[in-house]
């Protein structure tokens, strides 16, 4: 499934791997933050939020790293790169 699709379609949960001064800066509505160095430390947190997890970050790398990881650990998720990416498609969904 594509990421716009989950969007469209209200599934799964988006992660946003940004610093939390960063994602104060701006972030997509409903999104939850978990700094990408906090990760490991949150995985408990992390295993209970709806799947799969749409993974953002500025640009791409760091939520890039965050699939790696939470990928071989067996959670379900995507990493959709730059959150104003996900930030418009989901206003496309209102």
């Amino acid at each position: 499934m594509k990421i716009e699709e989950i969007i469209r379609e209200k599934k799964g949960t988006i992660l946003d791997v940004r610093t939390h001064e960063e994602f104060q800066g701006g972030h997509v509505a409903d999104s939850k933050n978990i700094p990408l160095n906090m990760i490991m430390d949150k995985v408990d947190e992390i295993k209970n939020f709806e799947k799969p997890l749409i993974l953002v970050c500025a640009s791409g790398n760091r939520s890039g790293q965050a699939h790696r990881y939470l990928s071989s650990i067996g959670i379900d998720c995507v990493n959709a790169g730059s959150w104003m990416d996900v930030n418009y498609y989901q206003s496309l969904t209102v």
